[in-house]
C-alpha cells in the first residue's frame, strides 16, 4: 500500500494531533489564563469561541480544569514538595501549569498511564515554553509520578 501522499508524491507526515493532546494544552491555556488574572472562573467555551478550538477538545479540558481548580492547593503543595529549591511562584507561568495539569492527572486519572501523562507534559513544554522547560519538568514529575503512582 501507498498509504497518504502530499501533493508532490510523498509520504504524507503525520500531523494529527490526539484530541487528548489538545484538551490538554486548551487546559493550559485556561490556566494560564487563571494563574495571571487571579480569577479561577476561566470559560472554556469563551475560549473557544476566540480560538481555533477542536469541540472534541473541550469536554477533556473542562474535566482537567475543573478538578484542578478543586484541587488547586493540594497540587501545589505536591509540586513544591518535589521541585527542590524552587518555590512554585518562581517557576515560569506555563511550567507550573504543565505541572499542575500532569500532577493531577498522576494523582486523579488512574486509567491515563503514567509514561503518557509524561510524555505529554514534556511535549507540551517544548512546544510552549523554554529549551530548559522539557528537563525541569520531566525531573519533577518523576519525582511525583514515583510517590503518586505504585505501578
Amino acid at each position: 500500500m501507498r498509504g497518504r501522499r502530499n501533493r508532490d508524491g510523498e509520504p504524507a507526515k503525520k500531523s494529527h494531533m490526539s484530541i487528548r493532546r489538545k484538551s490538554r494544552e486548551l487546559a493550559l491555556q485556561c490556566l494560564y489564563q487563571i494563574d495571571q488574572s487571579g480569577n479561577h472562573q476561566a470559560d472554556i467555551a469563551l475560549m473557544s469561541d476566540h480560538f481555533d478550538v477542536n469541540k472534541k477538545a473541550v469536554s477533556y479540558a473542562q474535566e482537567l480544569i475543573s478538578g484542578i481548580e478543586l484541587q488547586w492547593d493540594a497540587l501545589n503543595s505536591i509540586i513544591e514538595l518535589h521541585a527542590k529549591n524552587w518555590r512554585l511562584s518562581r517557576m515560569a507561568v506555563i511550567d507550573r501549569n504543565i505541572l499542575r495539569i500532569a500532577c493531577f492527572e498522576l494523582a486523579h486519572m488512574p486509567d491515563v498511564p503514567s509514561s503518557v501523562i509524561l510524555n505529554e507534559a514534556i511535549e507540551i513544554a517544548k512546544r510552549f515554553s523554554t529549551d530548559d522547560a522539557a528537563p525541569f519538568i520531566n525531573g519533577i514529575l518523576d519525582s511525583i509520578c514515583r510517590s503518586v503512582r505504585k505501578e
